[in-house]
């Protein structure tokens, strides 16, 4: 039997433990509606100006997200070993509100963790390089495969590869790796640049 010290103590520990737990959606910080102000995190323009989905990130302490042009450069933000900060909510446009690719929508914001990811399609994110398409729906994720080709997975299921590295993805049903094809070095080298700074 366990003695009323040890129960106490197992109880103040698993409080603790709780307590420590990642946030969830209930606790996150609101997504923040884009305005012409917000301005893409890692090449400094208006983010309005690009198409595609996008991602902002909220760090703890700091009063307005970072917000990014690509949603495969915020998930990079987040999985880059030099970042340090603490992340308190990372929301990405949900594509299966948006109006189409040029008009993602200001307001369509879905937490990073729930979406289903569209990889290696024929659609090139607002940067150029190669896109991860959030859907809140997996069957606008299916229909969005059907016509621009990819594979949908989760966010835990995709590679750092696939968002640390610069790579062109060529479209196709092909496994993954198979479809990546390295591209320059200049995403690599613009992480590299900010770190040092």
């Amino acid at each position: 039997m366990i003695s009323r010290p040890t129960l106490l103590l197992i109880v103040i520990n698993l409080m603790f433990l709780a307590g420590c737990q990642q946030q969830t959606e209930e606790t996150m910080p609101p997504p923040v509606a884009m305005t012409e102000e917000a301005v893409g995190h890692f090449c400094q323009m208006n983010i309005l100006e690009h198409a595609g989905p996008k991602a902002q990130i909220h760090l703890e302490g700091l009063p307005y997200p970072l917000f990014f042009s690509q949603v495969r450069d915020g998930i990079a933000y987040e999985r880059m070993p030099e970042q340090n900060y603490k992340i308190s909510a990372i929301y990405v446009s949900d594509m299966s509100k948006a109006h189409d690719w040029e008009n993602v929508g200001r307001e369509n914001w879905i937490p990073a963790s729930s979406a289903h990811y569209v990889v290696a399609s024929t659609m090139t994110g607002g940067m150029g390089a190669s896109e991860l398409v959030p859907f809140s729906d997996q069957d606008d994720a299916r229909k969005f495969v059907a016509r621009h080709g990819g594979q949908i997975m989760r966010l835990d299921d995709i590679d750092d590869a696939l968002v640390l590295n610069n790579t062109t993805v060529m479209p196709s049903n092909e496994p993954l790796e198979t479809a990546i094809i390295p591209d320059d070095d200049d995403y690599r080298a613009r992480l590299e640049k900010l770190r040092k700074e």
